[in-house]
């Protein structure tokens, strides 16, 4: 596991300068902090931080083929590495490393382009052919690890975060306003735009092709549809998810390194773990995170699933105090970042690290197996498809419109108006427009243009003729929920640790079995993941599959009208927050006043200004320094 970062110089003559790469390493050094390198050659510019996991002594890089004609910074980990060496070296391929790194580049020598199609496991590549004089930026097919590039006049900066490319000598970017209108909607800024005008995130599946007058973006990867003629039964596709989670799990406990797993006391986290303790001659070290504020807890699940798989367990009970470690923490993000799970996610890393360096979690279950709850909501909402359109057009909308915004029910009302179930799924994943009207301030939204933020969601979602609305969606929320939220949050929180995490439900090949399932096999009655459920529940206490779901959220609600309260407050309406000029000071100081009252719950809205706050503020820092 490591941090990566580059330039390439579009002049051939150009030479680019050790020291810079160097430095655009440096920032990112908690990715890596066992060792860092750097190869320039003329244009081409490649660093690597290392954080040593296979082959301790000789894993170093970049690392270059037998005649270093071809070079690779890599990010992540090739699970399938050893599977893919003797084929390699039958072939004439001749490895001086033991470590999964070196495949890259004699893949690539025999495939060329599609070396990628070969490689099993999480990962951001970097690679340069000298030969053809092209760079080659690869990220992984579930965009488990990140990867910016910033295309400028004369040369292309890129880095597993956004701080190695404003490292680089440059002028700094302008704010992208598309992004942070993006960002107040949906809590994160999604592929392939970053908060940055011109920098961008190489989305999940693709890579990019650089030479000195052209740049293509690639895809090579793409989701499945589900199968509704499916060839198994139902007991043979459990069957089969048993076979591919058991081999996703043997995989990712290769390491050098100690290993152990994030327990939340969820099925997912709960499902690695069974599997591990198998797979192991020595109990499994587990790791969890809870709160004193019980409704939000949840460590006796962990604490039960712990007894029962007879693991090595580890907790934390967070207290209010530990929020504020969000300046912090936004520093480790670089763009603004709203999930609060953050906090815990980030001390959950931190416990872990005491012991391990790598772990594994339960992440992508909840999207490619449909265990979210709103899931269950959207169906639930199809009844309002059998209200006439001019009734939900020309009553329901207009009074909706007209109510209070502390009306309750009116977003409710919104909804059911709306004309269809993408609408109504997509209006709730985002903040309703009435209340971004009244939050935003006058110029803002003039410089906008738009208040629709919906764009970078809509582009994702391919219309799908013949697939039912919930398989369409599911596979929305895989492609963008997943990697601009859930997976960035645990990359950068893991990777502020010096921990890797491991997601063994995201191998392509599980992810791409659980496309294919029929919706119903996934939601069953008021059952989400059922097949999932079905496949592993014996290996789990009972109560872990009837409990009701939680997330991993922090008891804000609590916090904000409590211990949190005055650092809220000062954060969101002092004369620097002010100054911006993006929300009306007057509605986000009544947003306070109406959760300090308990009048209603605001804590997500406030957490994702609060965030948006901190994270300018470190960014003027960064420009005053």
């Amino acid at each position: 596991m490591c941090g990566i970062a580059g330039i390439f110089e579009y002049d051939k003559s150009a030479a680019v300068q050790p020291g810079v790469v160097a430095h655009m390493c440096e920032v990112i050094r908690h990715r890596g902090p066992d060792d860092q390198r750097v190869h320039c050659e003329g244009p081409i510019g490649l660093g690597a931080r290392r954080l040593s996991i296979i082959d301790l002594a000789t894993g170093g890089q970049p690392l270059s083929n037998e005649d270093g004609s071809v070079w690779v910074a890599f990010n992540g980990e090739i699970y399938n590495f050893l599977e893919l060496k003797p084929g390699l070296e039958a072939k004439g391929h001749r490895f001086s490393t033991k470590t999964d790194t070196e495949v890259i580049v004699h893949l690539y020598e025999e495939y060329g382009i599609d070396f990628v199609q070969h490689l099993r496991g999480m990962f951001a590549i970097a690679l340069w052919d000298a030969r053809t004089k092209q760079l080659i930026l690869v990220r992984d097919r579930l965009g488990i690890k990140p990867l910016y590039y910033w295309p400028q006049p004369n040369r292309l900066l890129f880095g597993s975060e956004l701080k190695c490319l404003l490292a680089a000598p440059s002028e700094r970017p302008s704010i992208d306003l598309n992004s942070l209108s993006s960002y107040i909607s949906i809590g994160y800024c999604p592929d392939p735009d970053s908060i940055f005008d011109g920098v961008h995130k190489l989305p999940p599946g693709h890579l990019l092709i650089v030479k000195p007058r052209s740049t293509e973006v690639r895809q090579y990867w793409e989701l499945p549809w589900p199968d509704e003629k499916a060839s198994l039964s139902e007991n043979e596709a459990c069957e089969r998810l048993r076979e591919l989670m058991l081999e996703s799990v043997r995989l990712r406990l290769i390491s050098d390194v100690p290993l152990g797993a994030m327990l939340s006391g969820g099925v997912d986290s709960s499902t690695v773990v069974a599997l591990m303790s198998r797979l192991m001659d020595r109990p499994v070290k587990t790791f969890s995170i809870g709160f004193a504020e019980k409704d939000f807890s949840e460590l006796d699940y962990a604490r039960k699933v712990a007894q029962h798989l007879e693991t090595d367990h580890h907790e934390l009970v967070v207290e209010p105090h530990a929020v504020k470690l969000v300046e912090q923490l936004m520093g480790y993000f670089d763009e603004p970042f709203g999930d609060a799970s953050a906090v815990p996610t980030f001390l959950v890393s931190q416990l872990a690290r005491q012991s391990v360096t790598v772990a594994l979690s339960g992440d992508g279950g909840d999207e490619l197996f449909a265990g979210y709850d709103r899931y269950l909501e959207m169906r639930r909402q199809r009844a309002f498809d059998f209200l006439p359109q001019r009734l939900r057009k020309n009553v329901l909308l207009p009074l909706s419109e007209k109510l209070p915004y502390r009306s309750y029910g009116k977003n409710y009302l919104r909804r059911v108006a709306l004309p269809d179930g993408f609408e109504r799924y997509m209006d709730a994943a985002m903040v309703p427009l009435p209340v971004k009207r009244q939050l935003l301030s006058a110029e803002f939204q003039s410089r906008l243009g738009s208040l629709d933020a919906s764009t970078a969601l809509r582009q994702a979602m391919p219309n799908g003729q013949g697939h039912e609305l919930l398989d369409r969606i599911v596979y929305l929320d895989t492609k963008s929920e997943l990697p601009g939220d859930i997976l960035t949050k645990v990359d950068r929180m893991s990777m502020g640790n010096s921990l890797e995490v491991r997601v063994p439900i995201l191998d392509h090949k599980v992810a791409e079995f659980a496309a294919r399932l029929p919706m119903q096999w996934k939601l069953r009655g008021n059952t989400t993941k059922y097949l999932f459920k079905k496949a592993f529940g014996q290996m789990l206490p009972p109560e872990i599959l009837t409990r009701p779901k939680m997330g991993f959220a922090l008891p804000l609600r609590h916090w904000f009208a409590g211990e949190m309260r005055e650092f809220l407050h000062d954060a969101l309406l002092d004369s620097r927050a002010r100054s911006r000029g993006y929300f009306n000071p007057d509605f986000v100081g009544e947003l306070i006043r109406e959760h300090v009252s308990a009048r209603r719950d605001n804590s997500h809205l406030l957490w994702r200004l609060l965030a948006l706050e901190i994270w300018h503020r470190n960014v003027d820092a960064l420009v005053a320094s």
